[in-house]
């Protein structure tokens, strides 16, 4: 009886211990902007993107909307995801547009484009970084500090 209490003691202690030495994880930081790069896999033409959230890019036939946007503090693994939206523009066959088919609802990932993405024939979008605004990016503008100490 003994014995099985202090098993049952050393297996409390040992998951107390465990939850106790969990890491601590920041929490994420919300961007205001979107750092995209977009492929034309017909001409093999790149360009990057910087869209407010909100807004939406007009790219070939594609309507993307960036709806938000995060990223892990500095101090830990790095990592950027974006909200995206993406419609494509279809012709009716008649010369005119039709409604826009929706090819992709979801977050994409920077560090794993492949993990989420577009499946379009001719486009690839992916996503770059996620701008922090200027409160948010860690740094101090001492220029503008209003100390009164010389």
């Amino acid at each position: 009886m003994l014995k099985r209490l202090a098993l049952t003691t050393l297996a409390y202690l040992i998951s107390l211990a465990c939850l106790i030495s969990l890491p601590a994880y920041g929490e994420n930081l919300v961007g205001d902007k979107v750092v995209l790069r977009a492929l034309d896999k017909v001409t093999a033409t790149t360009e990057d993107y910087t869209v407010t959230v909100g807004d939406n890019l007009l790219y070939g036939s594609l309507d993307i909307k960036v709806q938000h946007c995060e990223k892990r503090p500095p101090e830990e693994t790095p990592e950027t995801a974006a909200f995206l939206q993406i419609l494509d523009a279809r012709l009716d066959g008649k010369g005119g547009e039709s409604e826009a088919e929706k090819l992709f609802s979801g977050w994409m990932f920077a560090s794993s484009p492949a993990l989420s993405a577009l499946d379009h024939p001719v486009y690839d979008i992916w996503v770059l970084d996620c701008l922090l605004p200027p409160s948010l990016d860690g740094k101090t503008d001492f220029a503008n500090s209003t100390s009164k100490n010389p």
